[in-house]
């Protein structure tokens, strides 16, 4: 299939050929119609991907700062590949699309008040031929819609959102500030709800279109006087709020709202200025000021938007879905028309002219994207899972070359898992994704021979050596599962699981495996005990006789308590999603298994600042402050141990110091090396050469159970979440 694709380094659109997209559990699949350019919102975006570097950093000064605070604590060549590989992933353009339903995944209700498959809805869905969205994201379209008047529905709850925190009441005098697509929309639902309207605006066409939706209209371009317009408009009182849709870094909007409203007036930014507030403008007259948030009560909830959670409706009447539904009826009933809104209309295949034009000085409003129905490709032709890039090397090459498929292509296999695999030997056969986007992009920059979001064909690919799991942590069981019971060897990003249950699970599968006569090998990305100064320090200990004590200090930095990682269910929790790495670390350099262990943990609503106590049966302890409460400016990992009179320190996996080391004093490296390269070099050889696992499976096993027993989590097993 097809979909639209941005490049954030360059701002240039282009159409891309996509795997479809899986339909999840909780989500639609989506044949589309038609899809929305939106002006404001997309117009930005490519304003940001053609500008330059120092005016990207001045669009995002928090993003800079992020970049600096990595610089003082990584270093320079980290952080430029970091911000490099941010740059140049590309992002799926557009949020408003109209299409019939291929699809409906798991657990979505059916009936009146549900979908079905042939069911024409709307959604927040991309430009692309098939989309995969939430169920709460969408919403049926009534028959007396037209497809192209639905194409709005989503722009159109933004501005009812908006419309809703301003509360208007019957013959209230409202002003709307920039009369762009949401504006108009904005105009029209203020005038069905009974309101006096006053619209402002410096280009003459989007005055007259107010006009005619019956505004009262000003110019300030022509040198009309805003200010005197709403007061004349209020017969002298001021008028009762201001909802401003413009887009522009100046905070003139806002301050001219404040003077335009009578005393508790209300002020309500749906668009984008910026916010220099002056307590005078406000103070006298007690006026209120806040910003709308998208489409509604839901936006940017996982629980809503996510698990499908819906919010009782006699506590939330409306909800983003709710807004969504609100907006058809209006047009349905004629309140709410849109069809004077449309300036423009491209076939999918003209998508380049048509964001040339957003991003060029041609009057535009709403330009339409159109798709080829299933005349021209049939539903089964367009619902194709796999997408070939490159031809499979000839059979001389690949003879000592281990094959690889990735399931995941997120930021940390595309900056670090793939390109080390890459450069370990291994042939790239396929990467698999569930939207298709992520596998396009890692495919096409690593020489990937497919992408595919059918994840199965990975597994009965009989081509494929072993499978490479990089995706969310609560899915690492069921594929380690899956790869094991395939004949594949598996190399999955840390942790192994999220619970006992799945451990025993993999334990058993593993041994069954052995069972069979074929010694697959079981590897997690564990790279910190493949680090060079790591590796130094388990030279240097093994020469020290007795017991260690050993100190790991990590600056872990805060992590939003709704950030999918602090989901237990999702993520495990950041003890056993994160802090496994250093209970393996001390494994490994205490030589010796895990006695006991336990945990203090500081109150506070995620639970991530933590001492971890480890007790080795060799006599030997160790130590993990795991805090989530320190400065981003301070370094986040050192490593103390201390043996036999002698003390080893290693810096952030940059600097390695010895105290009272008779032929060892320091040891520094050119830039922080954490052992991610040769963790994949290390699998990619034992595949290549045969011989056992680079970390025995025996201490993974016993790794995974203490850290989850350690993190305290109470997840569903994996046959629980199915």
């Amino acid at each position: 299939m097809k979909q639209i694709l941005q490049s954030l380094r360059t701002g240039a659109a282009e159409v891309a050929d996509v795997p479809c997209p899986a339909v999840k559990r909780g989500q639609l699949l989506i044949r589309s119609s038609r899809t929305l350019v939106s002006a404001g919102t997309e117009r930005m975006l490519v304003e940001f991907g053609k500008a330059g570097w120092i005016e990207k950093a001045r669009q995002q000064p928090e993003k800079v700062r992020m970049v600096l605070d990595k610089f003082k604590t990584d270093g320079l060549a980290p952080t430029v590949e970091a911000v490099l590989n941010k740059l140049d992933q590309p992002l799926p353009l557009g949020y408003c699309n109209l299409g019939t339903v291929l699809e409906v995944g798991a657990q979505v209700g059916a009936g009146l008040s549900g979908f079905a498959v042939g069911d024409r809805v709307v959604s927040n869905g991309k430009h692309a031929e098939v989309v995969s969205v939430p169920v709460n994201l969408c919403a049926k379209v009534p028959d007396a819609v037209s497809d192209e008047a639905a194409a709005f529905t989503v722009l159109g709850a933004i501005g009812l959102q908006g419309i809703r925190l301003v509360a208007p009441t019957l013959g209230e005098v409202v002003v709307v500030t920039g009369l762009g697509l949401i504006g108009l929309v904005t105009v029209q639902l203020l005038r069905a709800q009974g309101c006096r309207v006053l619209g402002i605006d410096l280009d003459a066409e989007k005055l007259a279109l107010a006009q005619g939706f019956g505004a009262e209209v000003v110019n300030p371009a022509t040198g009309e006087d805003p200010l005197a317009a709403a007061e004349t408009f209020s017969r002298g009182r001021g008028v009762d709020a201001v909802i401003i849709t413009a887009a522009t870094r100046s905070s003139e909007p806002v301050h001219q709202a404040a003077l335009m409203c009578r005393k508790r007036g209300r002020i309500v930014l749906v668009g984008v200025t910026g916010l220099e507030l002056s307590r005078a403008d406000f103070y006298e007259k007690e006026l209120t000021f806040q910003v709308s948030c998208s489409y509604g009560p839901g936006r940017y909830d996982p629980n809503y938007e996510d698990k499908g959670q819906d919010y009782p409706l006699a506590f939330v009447r409306w909800t983003e879905q709710r807004n969504l539904e609100a907006i058809l009826d209006m047009m349905a009933s004629g309140a709410l028309d849109v069809k004077p809104l449309i300036s423009h209309r491209f076939a999918l295949e003209q998508a380049e002219q048509a964001y040339a034009i957003v991003a060029g000085t041609e009057p535009s409003l709403g330009i339409l994207l159109e798709y080829p129905g299933p005349a021209v490709q049939s539903d089964q032709a367009l619902q194709a899972a796999t997408v070939r890039l490159n031809p499979a090397p000839v059979a001389t090459d690949v003879a000592r070359q281990p094959s690889v498929g990735f399931v995941g292509a997120g930021g940390y296999a595309t900056a670090i898992l793939i390109p080390a695999f890459k450069a370990a030997g291994a042939r790239l056969v396929s990467v698999a994704s569930s939207t298709g986007v992520s596998g396009v992009h890692a495919g096409r920059k690593f020489g990937f021979e497919e992408t595919t979001t059918d994840t199965d064909r990975l597994f009965s690919n009989k081509e494929l050596d072993a499978v490479v799991i990089s995706t969310r942590h609560d899915s690492h069981a069921r594929f380690v599962l899956r790869a094991l019971e395939a004949g594949k060897h598996v190399f999955v990003e840390k942790p192994l699981c999220l619970t006992l249950e799945d451990l025993a699970r993999i334990a058993q599968a593993h041994e069954a495996a052995l069972d069979r006569k074929k010694a697959l090998h079981l590897m997690v990305g564990f790279n910190r005990r493949f680090s060079p100064l790591v590796r130094t320090m388990k030279r240097l200990l093994a020469g020290a006789p007795g017991p260690k004590a050993l100190v790991m200090t990590v600056n872990a930095g805060a992590i939003p308590a709704d950030h999918w990682t602090q989901d237990r269910e999702v993520g495990g929790g950041r003890i056993l999603g994160e802090a496994c790495h250093f209970i393996d670390l001390l494994r490994y350099l205490a030589a010796a298994p895990i006695g006991k262990h336990s945990r203090s943990v500081m109150s506070g609503p995620t639970g991530d600042t933590v001492t971890l106590q480890l007790s080795f049966d060799d006599g030997s302890i160790g130590t993990i402050h795991y805090f989530a409460n320190g400065s981003k400016t301070f370094p986040k990992e050192r490593l103390e141990v201390f043996t036999a009179g002698r003390v080893l320190r290693l810096d952030n996996f940059r600097t390695l110091t010895g105290f009272g080391w008779p032929s060892f004093r320091r040891q520094r490296l050119w830039r922080q090396d954490k052992g991610q390269k040769a963790c994949a070099a290390a699998f990619v050889a034992t595949l290549r050469e045969g011989g056992p696992p680079p970390i025995p499976v025996e201490e993974l096993l016993e790794v995974s159970r203490v850290s989850i027993e350690l993190a305290g989590v109470s997840v569903l097993s994996a046959n629980e979440r199915k």
